[in-house]
């Protein structure tokens, strides 16, 4: 397989059978477009948005056909997590949209992404046309505004797998804020959750004289206040979801005043946003897990799911596999903990057993700030990782700006992890090196910013209509 023979000008490290996604696409697009045709990938999602993706594979009966198969199935799967959707439309070679549509289908290796996005997301089913490029539905993408709202007494709310973090905001400055660690991987009970947040949120808006509105950050897909599916709540059993999914809602009522939760990528990348005053701006946390927002030049969040956790960034075929979606080299296990726990063992780093996750990245960030050099190689390692991975993700987003915050990127890490990626940028892609500006906000921002972002996103003017 082509994707196999591309092999990085800088390593990882702690990890030497890397493989970057974006070296083996840029050399495959180069050789398929010398004689290659056209290909189109159409995801459609509620309200008939429809994103298109356009690219070139080489024709049927060409000697690299079969190179085809790897390039698209690894595409396809970034753009479904990227933008989301029930049905994709696969515009090109009959072959390779047969090949696609096996994987997605139910007993295919693409099973679970199928269900989740079908099933759980859309609850609309899963489908893949196969047709010719003229047959790909016409793009329709929407946008809106979010956040910004600074009036009134407010609070903000971050919810992590391994904390959570409290914000109350007056006129836009913060008088108090609070991190707290939990571990919602033990809990299967909604009514903890309910407490849980909802004693939380109480004990933040107790340090302002009155309360006027709630915002929140989540791991998760949210649609109206409703976390459609989420890993924050894995333990909760199916059977139980609906009062998860209702869980927002009640506290609302509770609490008495407008209440905004959205996933907490978007919140990252409006934090960057409303921070450096512009948009086109990729926002990455780095956390339990990798979360990912987008806010385009116009300052509007994207309809798209920007799940970029479960989106692959490494095609080694030795690439760590994510424990929910059973797939290999996604973002999840890079850009997180997951990843420094990972790596760990590599490193010389021996973590106790005993410790929560929280406590456990502690200590390892324990021994990096006292200058371990085994934990040290972990952050250059991820650093390398986020340089490849920015250049991956700039085929598929429009930004100028990159923010990176959440609890990997405290201390000295946040500056190991960018000079690493600039390295890369700077010997492979000279041209991104000199158009994206990489952001590391202070480090107070770096905890507490999706919070406080988060805070700004109920528009008092509408509830007083």
């Amino acid at each position: 397989m082509l994707k196999e023979l591309i092999r990085p000008a800088i390593l990882p490290p702690l990890d030497a059978a890397f493989q970057p996604a974006a070296l083996s696409n840029r050399s495959f697009r180069s050789l398929a477009a010398r004689e290659g045709v056209p290909f189109v990938i159409g995801l459609e999602r509620k309200g008939n948005e429809l994103s298109r993706y356009e690219t070139t594979v080489f024709p049927e009966g060409h000697p690299h056909f079969a190179q085809n198969y790897a390039y698209i199935e690894r595409l396809v799967k970034f753009l479904l997590w990227q933008h989301g959707g029930y049905r994709i439309y696969l515009g090109g070679s009959k072959a390779l949209g047969e090949y696609i549509r096996d994987l997605y289908s139910h007993n295919g290796e693409r099973a679970f992404d199928s269900r989740f996005m079908g099933d759980q997301v859309y609850e609309a089913g899963f489908e893949v046309c196969v047709c010719t490029p003229e047959e790909v539905p016409a793009e329709k993408e929407s946008g809106k505004m979010l956040g910004g709202h600074w009036d009134g007494c407010r609070v903000g709310f971050d919810l992590g797998a391994s904390d959570y973090k409290l914000a109350a905001v007056i006129d836009g400055e913060s008088v108090f804020n609070e991190e707290t660690i939990w571990e919602p991987q033990k809990h299967s009970d909604p009514s903890y959750y309910y407490h849980e947040i909802l004693n939380a949120l109480q004990r933040a808006a107790s340090k302002m004289p009155r309360l006027d509105a709630i915002g929140g950050s989540s791991a998760g897909i949210y649609i109206d206040n409703r976390p459609v599916v989420s890993s924050l709540f894995r333990a909760v059993p199916p059977e139980h979801f609906s009062a998860i999914k209702d869980l927002f809602i009640n506290i609302q009522k509770e609490m008495g005043v407008p209440l905004d939760v959205i996933n907490d990528g978007d919140v990252t990348a409006l934090a960057g946003a409303m921070s450096i005053g512009e948009g086109s701006i990729l926002g990455i946390a780095m956390g339990s897990s990798e979360a990912s927002g987008f806010v385009d030049a116009d300052m509007h969040i994207t309809g798209w799911l920007n799940e970029l956790a479960f989106a692959p960034i490494d095609y080694s075929s030795e690439a760590p596999i994510d424990a929910w979606s059973g797939d290999r080299g996604c973002g999840a296990s890079y850009f997180s903990q997951q990843a420094v726990f990972r790596l760990a063992p590599r490193a010389g780093i021996d973590i106790p057993a005993e410790l929560s996750d929280a406590e456990k990245l502690k200590y390892v960030q324990e021994k990096l700030e006292a200058g371990n050099e085994g934990v040290i190689k972990i952050w250059q390692s991820m650093g390398v990782y986020l340089g490849y991975a920015l250049a991956h993700y700039a085929d598929f987003y429009d930004f100028k700006h990159v923010l990176i915050v959440g609890r990997c990127t405290s201390g000295c890490g946040g500056e190991l992890l960018v000079e690493g990626a600039k390295a890369v940028l700077e010997a492979e892609f000279p041209e991104l090196y000199k158009s994206i500006t990489l952001h590391l906000p202070n480090e107070n921002f770096r905890r507490l910013g999706q919070a406080v972002a988060a805070a700004s996103l109920p528009d008092l003017s509408e509830s007083r209509q």
